[in-house]
């Protein structure tokens, strides 16, 4: 079932909006990190406190900056006309996982399949 020019198009803006929003959260991460450099703090706890905080935050907009990769995937394939094909199977992803996770590349049963064989390569 391929994907009409109105919903590769409401994709194309979902992807965009949630890209700039990652953007905005990236930027300004950098600049309370830049004014949080000025600031001294003569109590090492409160020191501690302050770099236990900014190692999260890094580790989040790490994750952040991966998923802005996915989503520059994900735009890459509807302009290139494979958006919403499975990578494994190369059948079609449905509508409303697309809606749930607009950059999946794999439809409910590879991504199915491929936990179950994670699950069993831990256990």
């Amino acid at each position: 079932m391929a994907l009409s020019k109105t919903q590769l198009d409401k994709f194309r803006e979902q992807l965009a909006t949630w890209r700039k929003e990652l953007d905005d959260g990236l930027n300004q991460t950098i600049q309370s990190m830049h004014q949080e450099e000025q600031t001294s703090f003569p109590d090492p706890t409160d020191q501690a406190t302050v770099e236990t905080d900014r190692n999260f935050d890094l580790r989040i907009r790490d994750r952040e900056r991966k998923l802005i990769k996915k989503i520059d995937q994900a735009i890459n394939r509807i302009k290139d006309g494979s958006f919403g094909a499975c990578d494994s199977c190369g059948g079609s992803i449905s509508v409303k996982r697309l809606q749930a996770r607009p950059v999946t590349t794999l439809c409910i049963d590879c991504k199915t399949s491929q936990e179950i064989e994670e699950r069993t390569r831990i256990d």
